[in-house]
């Protein structure tokens, strides 16, 4: 793309991460696409770190999602390894190549097996990475690590973003705090599952890799499964927590529970946090807009109904035009293929009330919803009025900006 995007006007400024204690991490201009700006990044994790991932869904997957799932079966990581600008997506074997490649050059740098070596790559899909400049740039990148290095790394990994995304959170482990840290990169090719980003997280916490899988896979399906920019499930989605196990706690046993509890509830904030820095920051987005659903006959099917309105692009277009069409909404729930009835449905922006059991709300003023939707969030809620089923996830609206950049992303 022709020069830097401007900044999202959803943004939020990036807090200040602390060192994990068993992680050092770094980036360098590799000159893998992009001139003039780091875009190789690379962290290395103490001995004995753990590992979780939650991975895309697509069934074109990228060569690095291939190679970290295959991985994850042995629960362990010593390094991490992430190119931007070229996704080494549908490139047969040459991509099979180059994931061996990395894995095998950083191996040697850090002292471990390759199967230890974690990988990431975003970009463009269809070209062969050219693994050789990141080989070659690796021994100066691994020397230059460092436990500081976080806000270089969430730059490192950027493709169209617009801001640096990344979270901190403290949680107890018995009467110890340990913390969590990550980052994030996302913008376009929004969608569960996952929902089309990278987000590299670690934590000095010691806790058993089965343990940490499970409280991943669900805590991401509470936040990256909940959020869409444009319905486009990306081939190289990737979720990857890291465990040092340098923190001084009682021991976690294998199956986790109730000492892990906290923990849990830390991570689950981060995982949204970063989640809905990725939806602030979608392609030409001006607006954040949280949709909840209540009502439905379950909670899958308020999720899939809540999702139906999330990428419709008449809602998500009428939202960035300020424009209190509730009829768009009314479309996107019949259309979700999801059990609902017209006469018992309710719908209501901003708070206020537009339409109940299959009409308008007498004496409906819509000046405050025009009012609400000229800010930067706008809230949805519809009841179904059906049963108890609940569901909330969040979205950005469609605007020309998006054109620009995705009809120019390979220029």
């Amino acid at each position: 793309m022709a020069g830097p995007l401007p900044v999202s006007p959803l943004a939020q400024p990036m807090p200040e991460v602390p060192p994990i204690a068993g992680v050092t991490l770094g980036v360098i201009e590799a000159g893998i696409r992009y001139k003039g700006r780091a875009d190789l990044t690379m962290l290395e994790f103490a001995p004995g770190t753990t590992v979780a991932g939650v991975f895309t869904r697509n069934k074109c997957p990228g060569a690095p999602v291939d190679w970290c799932r295959a991985a994850l079966k042995g629960g362990k990581a010593r390094a991490l390894v992430v190119n931007a600008g070229n996704a080494n997506v549908f490139t047969g074997k040459a991509g099979r190549e180059a994931t061996a490649a990395t894995a095998e050059a950083a191996a040697k740098l850090v002292g471990c097996k390759p199967r230890e070596v974690f990988l990431a790559s975003t970009g463009v899909i269809g070209e062969t990475l050219p693994h050789e400049r990141l080989t070659a740039a690796l021994p100066a990148l691994h020397a230059a690590l460092a436990p500081d290095r976080w806000a270089d790394a969430a730059r490192g990994i950027m493709t169209t973003d617009t801001f640096p995304k990344a979270a901190v959170r403290t949680a107890t482990i018995g009467d110890a705090t340990v913390t969590i840290a990550g980052i994030a990169k996302g913008s376009g090719m929004i969608a569960p599952d996952m929902a089309t980003m990278l987000s590299f997280l670690a934590t000095d916490a010691k806790i058993p890799a089965a343990a940490l899988q499970e409280m991943l896979s669900k805590g991401s399906a509470r936040s990256f499964n909940c959020i869409t920019v444009d319905s486009d499930t990306s081939t190289s989605d990737s979720v990857i927590l890291f465990a040092t196990g340098q923190a001084k706690h009682p021991r976690v046993p294998a199956e986790g529970g109730a000492i892990l509890r906290d923990f849990a509830r830390a991570l689950d904030e981060l995982l949204l946090d970063l989640a809905l820095q990725v939806v602030r920051d979608g392609e030409g987005a001006q607006k954040l807009i949280r949709i909840d659903v209540t009502g439905a006959a379950s909670a899958k099917s308020a999720h899939r109904i809540a999702m139906a309105i999330a990428n419709s692009p008449l809602v998500k277009t009428a939202i960035a035009g300020e424009d209190a069409n509730w009829g768009r909404i009314v479309m996107a729930v019949g259309k979700s293929g999801e059990q609902a009835d017209r006469d018992k449905l309710g719908i209501a922006v901003g708070g206020t009330w537009m339409a109940r059991e299959g009409g308008v709300v007498p004496g409906y003023d819509e000046a405050p919803v025009v009012a609400h939707m000229k800010g930067r969030e706008v809230e949805i809620t519809v009841d179904i009025g059906l049963g108890r089923g609940k569901a909330r996830v969040w979205t950005c609206d469609l605007t020309h900006g998006y054109i620009d950049i995705n009809g120019s992303y390979r220029s």
